[in-house]
């Protein structure tokens, strides 16, 4: 695997939307008009309605030490992914093992400086019939106490998932971005509510894409 250390990583001053994976580009805008002229967002600002259409792939982190992130939500493409729930694991669970310690330290800034995070991924399946090639996309969001130790994130990846779980590399330089594209309207969405328990996303009954069930853990309402 190729070495991808902090002498990589790409300092950007502009996102272009990207087309292969216009899931990500939504998600970012969305997350771009709530900032406004902040470091971040706030984590109780993240409206489940507002990025419907990217539920599936979306999930939210929080930081409970130094390098170590968990999956407070997780929509179900990343359970598809890991053939597991994937809500209270690390996120570095979704890499290789030599790919995490990387990983890890380019999570780990996207909280130091309030800087989004992508990173483009690929896993070799088991089987070797098929390979999956993915984009990761995290936002710094910040909790109830001001600090940046949430994050919003996106993962899409492309190919049969085949025999799981399937685990990630990293395919290239790890990009930082300093700032993020123009705003982007987006409609008013009331504030999620901190102290629901669950969110259940229901199909519509002329929707093409599976129903996603997010679960909030009752026990932490702060995540």
């Amino acid at each position: 695997m190729q070495n991808i250390g902090f002498e990589n990583v790409v300092v950007m001053s502009s996102v272009k939307p990207n087309s292969r994976y216009p899931v990500l580009s939504m998600v970012e805008a969305y997350w771009t008009a709530l900032r406004g002229n902040r470091r971040a967002p706030a984590r109780s600002e993240i409206d489940p309605i507002g990025i419907e259409d990217a539920l599936e792939y979306a999930f939210i982190l929080e930081r409970v030490a130094p390098g170590i992130s968990r999956f407070r939500i997780a929509g179900s493409h990343l359970n598809d992914l890991m053939g597991m729930e994937v809500r209270g694991m690390p996120v570095t669970s979704l890499f290789e093992p030599s790919s995490r310690m990387h990983a890890s330290q380019s999570i780990e800034r996207v909280y130091r400086d309030a800087t989004p995070l992508e990173l483009r991924l690929f896993s070799p399946n088991k089987s070797e019939t098929d390979r999956l090639d993915a984009q990761f996309l995290l936002l710094p969001l910040q909790s109830d106490f001001g600090d940046i130790s949430r994050a919003l994130g996106v993962l899409v990846s492309r190919g049969r998932i085949g025999q799981t779980p399937r685990r990630f590399d990293l395919a290239d330089t790890a990009k930082l971005r300093s700032t993020i594209a123009e705003l982007v309207e987006t409609p008013s969405t009331p504030e999620f509510a901190e102290k629901a328990a669950t969110f259940e996303h229901q199909k519509k009954p002329d929707a093409k894409r599976p129903a996603l069930r997010l679960v909030w853990d009752e026990n932490n309402p702060s995540d």
